[in-house]
C-alpha cells in the first residue's frame, strides 16, 4: 500500500484542473452566492485549534440565519448546544475557518474560506434572534475566497432523493455516555438521560 506523500505524486494521480476550474474561484460575494446563502437553512463550519487539530460541526436554523453584512462579510450566530466548545476555542488559538452551505434539492454546494472572530454585543445577539431568542455570540467571517462547488458527491449520494433513504438510525446519548461512564444502573441512567435529551428538541432549541 503506497502513502501519498508529495504534491507531484498526488497531482499524477488525481491529475490537474481544466485550466477554466480555478476561474470559479472568487475573493467576494457574488449576486448567486448571496442568493445561496440566504436560502441555505444548513451550513458547516471547519476550524483547527493551535496545533492543527482539526473539528467539523453543523450549523441549522430557517434559510437566511447567516446574515450577508456586505460581499466579503457574514455574520453567523452561536446558539445553545453541547457546550464542549470545540469549534469556538479552535477560532481562539487559530482564526482560519471553512463553511460549506446547502440548500435542499439543490446538487451544488457553497464553500468559503476566511478568518474568524468571536463577537459579543446585545444588540448584535439581539439582531440574529430566532424562536424569541437572542445569539449567544456571533461569528463574523471574512472572507479570503469562495466558490461554488460542483454536484459529484451530492449525486453520487442520491441525497435529496428521499425513495434512496436508509432507516433513520436510533441515536442514544445516555447509551453514548454510559459506556464511558458506567453507571451502577445502567438503563436508569440511559433513560433518564435521553428523556432530557428529547426534552431538550421540544424546549432549548
Amino acid at each position: 500500500m503506497e502513502r501519498i506523500q508529495t504534491k507531484e505524486r498526488l497531482r499524477e494521480i488525481m491529475s490537474q484542473p481544466s485550466p477554466a476550474v480555478p476561474k470559479k474561484i472568487h475573493r467576494q460575494l457574488n449576486a448567486k452566492a448571496i442568493e445561496f446563502i440566504q436560502k441555505s437553512p444548513l451550513m458547516f463550519i471547519s476550524t483547527s485549534d493551535g496545533k492543527g487539530r482539526s473539528t467539523v460541526a453543523p450549523k441549522g436554523d430557517p434559510a437566511g440565519f447567516v446574515q450577508v453584512e456586505n460581499s466579503t462579510t457574514l455574520r453567523i450566530p452561536e446558539r445553545r448546544g453541547n457546550r464542549l466548545l470545540m469549534s469556538l476555542q479552535n477560532l481562539l488559538e487559530n482564526d482560519q475557518i471553512g463553511l460549506v452551505f446547502l440548500v435542499p434539492g439543490t446538487i451544488e454546494l457553497f464553500r468559503v474560506h476566511g478568518r474568524c472572530s468571536i463577537l459579543f454585543d446585545d444588540g448584535l445577539c439581539t439582531s440574529h434572534a430566532v424562536r424569541g431568542k437572542p445569539a449567544l455570540l456571533v461569528l463574523q467571517v471574512e472572507i479570503d475566497e469562495c466558490f461554488f462547488h460542483c454536484g459529484k458527491a451530492l449525486i453520487r449520494s442520491d441525497v435529496w432523493n428521499a425513495a434512496s433513504w436508509p432507516s433513520p438510525v436510533a441515536v442514544s446519548f445516555g447509551e453514548e455516555i454510559a459506556e464511558n461512564l458506567m453507571p451502577m444502573d445502567k438503563a436508569k441512567f440511559v433513560e433518564e438521560f435521553d428523556c432530557l435529551v428529547q426534552d431538550k428538541y421540544a424546549t432549548d432549541l
